[in-house]
């Protein structure tokens, strides 16, 4: 009896470890991800103004994929955003957050601006994009950020 036990016993502890690293969407009010969308949303607003989001969004160590296929990190993203803005009409169109653990997460957002390229100032341009969040000391940070350019809708 006790041997038929002990794997039964391993199967439902190894079972409840599973299920405690399975990802799943954010919940509705979910503080976390609530916190994280509303950095998003600063971070494509900051496309039209320095709003001083990003030394607070990025981890030292982030490194992104622009929409042309260049890297660029947490230094070239604090020069873009003190440099000179042409955009206008910039927003956040939308965000959802799937949690792949306690303390890392990953957002799958859109977001739009007007006037981006200097040459067609009227143009829209939007893009799509895919950021990896960490939770490092207690603090949510962006590590890792994909760029695509879309047509927009």
């Amino acid at each position: 009896m006790r041997h038929r036990i002990l794997p039964l016993i391993c199967a439902v502890i190894l079972m409840t470890a599973a299920h405690a690293q399975e990802s799943h969407w954010a919940a509705p009010g979910d503080k976390s991800a609530n916190f994280m969308i509303d950095m998003e949303r600063k971070w494509a607003e900051g496309v039209c103004s320095n709003n001083g989001v990003v030394s607070e969004l990025l981890a030292d160590d982030f490194q992104g994929t622009s929409t042309r296929g260049e890297r660029y990190n947490k230094t070239d993203e604090l020069r873009d955003e003190k440099g000179p803005h042409s955009a206008h009409d910039c927003a956040l169109d939308h965000a959802k957050v799937r949690f792949l653990a306690e303390n890392v997460a990953i957002i799958y957002g859109s977001e739009h601006a007007i006037g981006k390229d200097k040459m067609h100032p009227d143009a829209k341009h939007c893009q799509v994009w895919t950021d990896t969040w960490l939770k490092r000391d207690g603090k949510w940070r962006i590590v890792a950020a994909q760029d695509n350019k879309v047509d927009c809708k």
